[in-house]
């Protein structure tokens, strides 16, 4: 394999540690947890192992050309859900940034009298993160609200397949009652009882010592079974596989803004969930040659995809995929379509651009989904997101409640003046700008 130098990455995070998180069985709608402090310490190693894997000039990985002692927001960008799970998705990205952009103290300023002024804390570096809300934007949670998936989870429970595990581990969740406290030990609640052993386990002295021995190793297991069949599907473009056809709008996005010569980006963080690491493993086909990966991803994951340029005479670009299941572990490279070595992005992209849902109504669509939501906003590097996303949601709200009255208020005059007006109206929402230098990136 020729030399081939890293141009950028785009890092797909899980967050960490976290308190219960209790999911409907069906509609996977979320109930609340918050970080823990150790969820905090996992992502901000996640975020140091990060620099010293990207922004290392010793690293083989080093990214070149990117800004490595303050944080250059033309080259770095960040996404973050904040759906279900959001607090603890949002402050594990913090925390990861933190490892990432660590106090500096050349973070400072020289005011008009001379004086001198250090950020707080040594330096700390405010890197600003893009919110996103699944009332506005369903690209990082897009398994909710979503009635064919739905279907699919009630056809996953009726298949013959899961009835047959789920009546061989009747045994086991018959015992598991007395540990669950009222929760259905059902398989089909599998993802909540794993979810509640093991953040008891962590937390709980008293109930780490009279769980039995092998009870969470079995309920990891029946989970990581369940998850897997519910976000996956057979049919690339299937809604089973939800989760990663929207989270690849961002990927392919990001990946092709990086290619693109004119462009700063070089480094773009999403924080997620677990439910695209699944289905972006299975549409990529890496758990055909590594089966250990079709499971729910420990806390503090990462999937690194780095874009790679040859050099000369091939200076084509390719994509190196990684993958580090939780803080234990190091990047080990995966392979992605039966590939041996790098992919090219050409190829990559090829093969998934008919299964990645660009846009709200395209969700809406895959969903059958009949409520209007306003369309998916560009990924941007430039985006004007706070740290605490608040500021930006409020801002977005007026923009797109004064564009709602805007036009409402034209379309009262048409329909006063009898005026016909043909085709299918756009949907209103977040303002898009366009980016004309690339090919594939969100769009309506």
């Amino acid at each position: 394999m020729s030399h081939r130098e890293v141009l950028g990455v785009v890092v797909l995070a899980r967050n960490g540690d976290r308190t219960e998180a209790y999911q409907d069985p069906i509609t996977y709608q979320p109930g609340p947890t918050l970080s823990t402090p150790l969820g905090e310490v996992q992502s901000h190693q996640l975020g140091r192992y990060l620099r010293d894997t990207y922004f290392n000039p010793a690293s083989s990985s080093h990214i070149q050309g990117i800004r490595t002692n303050l944080v250059d927001l033309d080259q770095v960008h960040v996404r973050v859900k904040v759906g279900a799970e959001g607090p603890a998705v949002f402050d594990s990205a913090t925390a990861l940034l933190q490892g990432l952009f660590p106090p500096n103290p050349a973070n400072r300023i020289t005011l008009a009298n001379e004086t001198t002024v250090v950020a707080p804390l040594g330096g700390y570096q405010y890197v600003p993160l893009e919110t996103v809300e699944p009332a506005n934007d369903r690209s990082l949670e897009s398994w909710t609200d979503c009635p064919a998936f739905e279907k699919h989870v009630a056809k996953v429970h009726e298949s013959s397949e899961f009835r047959e595990a789920s009546k061989s581990a009747n045994a086991f969740f018959r015992d598991i009652r007395d540990y669950v406290f009222g929760r259905p030990a059902t398989m089909e609640n599998a993802h909540n009882v794993w979810d509640y052993i093991s953040a008891e386990l962590i937390h709980n002295k008293t109930y780490a010592h009279r769980l039995p021995p092998t009870y969470v190793e079995q309920a990891r297991g029946l989970a990581d079974y369940r998850e897997n069949l519910v976000f996956s599907d057979p049919q690339l473009n299937g809604i089973g596989n939800i989760a990663g056809r929207t989270a690849l709008a961002s990927i392919v996005g990001s990946l092709e803004r990086i290619a693109f010569n004119g462009d700063p980006l070089q480094f773009m963080l999403i924080e997620t969930t677990y439910q695209p690491f699944i289905s972006l493993l299975h549409m990529t086909e890496v758990v055909n040659e590594r089966p250990d990966l079709a499971a729910i991803p420990d806390f503090a994951s990462a999937l690194s995809i780095e874009l790679r340029r040859g050099r000369a005479p091939d200076v084509r670009d390719f994509l190196r995929f990684k993958f580090k299941n939780g803080t234990t572990d190091d990047f080990e490279t995966i392979h992605v379509f039966g590939h041996q070595e790098d992919i090219p992005l050409t190829e990559f992209i090829y093969r998934l651009e008919g299964s990645v849902i660009k846009s709200n109504r395209e969700w809406a669509k895959a969903c059958g989904a009949n409520s209007v939501w306003p369309e998916l906003p560009e990924v941007s590097a430039k985006t004007n997101a706070l740290v605490n996303g608040g500021c930006g949601v409020i801002v977005a709200f007026i923009l797109m409640l004064g564009l709602w009255l805007v036009s409402k208020t034209v379309r009262n005059m048409r329909r006063r003046n009898y005026i016909r007006i043909g085709g299918e109206e756009e949907l209103h929402g977040t303002t898009e700008v366009r980016n004309e230098k690339t090919q594939m990136l969100v769009r309506a």
